[in-house]
């Protein structure tokens, strides 16, 4: 987080001072304003560029298999199973609810049986927890 911070501040201090290259060689008289343009033309392309590469970049596949018997043991079923994988998203409880067919007092009560079956606290703490035992 705080390297995205520098990176972006570093770009905007950077956009600065070329705007302030081009005003005063602009007033200088030095450049024609149609290279200034270009100028700013192609360091806005390459931050664009920079930033999609950065923003596409694939996020790593882990290559451990899900335990399958691990969620056997816990008790977990297929619905609270899937309900789970779906908070791992990030969902809430009602885009859950929504995505599976089911009315949001149903998701409440199966996160809460998987808070109960994981022992965990938070949602959170319950991914955070799957995540160790490999059943997501």
């Amino acid at each position: 987080m705080k390297k995205t911070i520098l990176v972006f501040s570093l770009l905007i201090l950077a956009l600065l001072l070329l705007f302030q290259f081009s005003k005063y060689t602009l007033i200088s008289g030095d450049l024609r304003i149609e290279y200034v343009m270009a100028i700013i033309a192609i360091v806005f392309l390459s931050i664009g560029i920079f930033i999609n590469k950065k923003t596409q970049k694939q996020q790593p596949v882990s290559n451990t298999k899900i335990d399958l018997q691990k969620i056997e043991v816990l008790g977990i079923s297929k619905r609270e199973y899937e309900v789970l994988r779906e908070v791992a998203l990030g969902l809430s409880n009602q885009e859950i609810a929504e995505k599976l067919f089911v009315s949001e007092s149903t998701i409440k009560t199966h996160v809460s049986n998987l808070l109960v079956k994981l022992n965990a606290k938070r949602r959170t703490q319950a991914i955070q927890i799957s995540k160790e035992l490999n059943i997501i």
